[in-house]
């Protein structure tokens, strides 16, 4: 059984510019797989689509028609490959599994495409990965010393070194050793030629759930992917959990000594879709009540407020029926600006913002406004994004962030900056205010986005969710950072290695 040859070449693609999008945080990848189905790939590609906000740069499909199993690997978006029929007919089978991927560091090259397939001592394995590892880097400096040949930069890679050279009998139980000797974040979607397998890390830091359809199992990272195809959601994935679907059914495994799961907080603040629901809450509702908690927390005199789009509507739906300001859209998006638009001339690109977002300025002029963000990276669009407002005629402009200042970068799959590229971990509140431009800035509290969740506050003793962007406290060890701290910042080899 061998992979087929991806059609693409290694080359580089013209990538969104920067400074459309460089001051907004990116999830690193989303992933699907599906068991028994007839029409397998096609639906994984929908699933796929539905995940396309979980990574924006490159797509792939590895599937099994019980003889041989089939990839594709493209760079670009998910439509750009897989609403082709022809395609899709190069991947037939029934069982796949697909991923959408950003790098966090580095440029996108095609053997860091995902799922990755290799021919193991039992036969095919395929594989994709959501989260990053934070001793990635250690492992595989120890891999390569032993004489393993790696064919990615990417952290990814390392798992199926680490299930090859498993000295364990059973398939299951060398996926299960490789997991043991892992640091940081994983969601899995693995195939075999028996099986379709899902894992989660033991603190369940990035999501998985279950699903069905025409009987059939699906792994996959939201439920969102399941209504894009009319499946049932059957559960979360638990962390620390191991479910393996094959012929004789399903099974669960739970290697790891339980403790209590600490999902990314970040991923009702931003990365999961507003139509999905995370740990059995609507993120969409979970937004709105950031909102509510902010209006509550940091109320301002102001005749409208105004969505940063798209990310800020919940939120400001929340802070404008809390304060019982209007809500108004105040900014309008363009929807057309994509990823591979391309700037003709400096002047054209200094433009910036204004090709992605446009002041409505019949909504603005004369008002004071609330403008609602869900968060404040580096403060470069924000900075924009008020001076638009006082061009398009707004008397006062008060900003209010719907979580915490971002004071620690992330090593868990989030594409944030450097420290010292972070706004808030080098500037106060009023410093920040003044660097913005605006008349008022502030943040929603740490106990406050606990209790838009549902939960009192944050328990400082053991806290329920993975929030060290604004606290640094860090739920896992950092082996990698702390070995070289001339590491990649994502510690996750998807630079080139040099």
């Amino acid at each position: 059984m061998t992979a087929s040859t991806p059609a693409s070449t290694e080359q580089g693609t013209h990538l969104f510019d920067p400074a459309l999008d460089g001051d907004r945080l990116r999830e690193e990848c989303g992933v699907f797989g599906i068991y028994g189905h007839r029409d397998a790939t096609a639906i994984t590609a929908l699933g796929l689509h539905a995940l396309q906000h979980r990574g924006e740069e490159a797509a792939g499909i590895v599937s099994f028609d019980g003889q041989r199993f089939h990839s594709e690997r493209r760079l670009g978006l998910v439509e750009d490959t897989f609403s082709k029929r022809h395609i899709i007919d190069q991947l037939p089978g029934h069982a796949a599994v697909g991923h959408v991927r950003y790098s966090t560091t580095g440029g996108t090259i095609l053997r860091n495409v995902q799922p990755f397939f290799a021919e193991l001592d039992q036969g095919g394995f395929a594989i994709g990965h959501n989260g990053n590892l934070t001793n990635g880097l250690t492992l595989r400096r120890q891999l390569v010393g032993e004489g393993a040949m790696m064919h990615s930069t990417s952290d990814t890679e390392v798992i199926l070194h680490l299930v090859a050279r498993s000295r364990r009998t059973g398939f299951v139980d060398k996926f299960i050793e490789a997991l043991r000797l892992l640091e940081g974040s994983y969601s899995l979607v693995a195939m075999t030629n028996k099986k379709l397998i899902g894992a989660r890390d033991p603190l369940g830091i990035r999501p998985l759930v279950l699903g069905e359809l025409d009987g059939c199992p699906i792994v996959t990272s939201e439920t969102c992917a399941l209504d894009i195809i009319g499946a049932k959601y059957v559960r979360d994935v638990e962390n620390g959990e191991v479910v393996v679907f094959d012929e004789h059914g399903a099974q669960s495994h739970k290697p790891f000594p339980p403790v209590p799961p600490r999902p990314c907080i970040f991923e009702y603040i931003y990365f999961a879709r507003p139509d999905s629901v995370v740990g059995g809450r609507s993120v969409y509702e979970v937004r709105k009540n950031m909102g509510r908690e902010l209006a509550r927390e940091a109320a301002a005199a102001a005749d409208v407020v105004v969505p940063v789009p798209d990310s800020g509507v919940p939120a400001a739906i929340g802070y404008a029926q809390e304060s019982g300001v209007p809500y108004e859209l105040g900014i309008i998006r363009n929807h057309y600006v994509g990823r591979t638009f391309i700037q003709p001339t400096q002047s054209v690109r200094e433009l910036g913002v204004r090709l992605k977002h446009n002041a409505n300025r019949a909504v603005v002029a004369g008002k004071r406004i609330v403008l609602i963000d869900d968060s404040l990276v580096r403060g470069t669009t924000s900075v924009k994004i008020v001076q638009m407002m006082r061009e398009a005629g707004a008397t006062e402009v008060h900003f209010r962030i719907a979580s915490p200042p971002i004071t620690h970068p992330d090593y868990y799959g989030i594409d944030t900056p450097e420290r010292d590229k972070l706004l808030a971990a080098n500037h106060t509140v009023e410093e920040m205010r003044q660097i913005i431009g605006a008349d008022s800035l502030a943040f929603l509290s740490v106990d406050g986005i606990y209790r838009a969740v549902g939960e009192e506050g944050r328990d400082a003793a053991r806290p329920q969710f993975t929030d060290h962007c604004f606290t640094g406290e860090y739920p896992t060890p950092l082996t990698d950072k702390s070995a070289d701290a001339s590491s990649p910042r994502q510690l996750s080899l998807l630079a080139e290695a040099s």
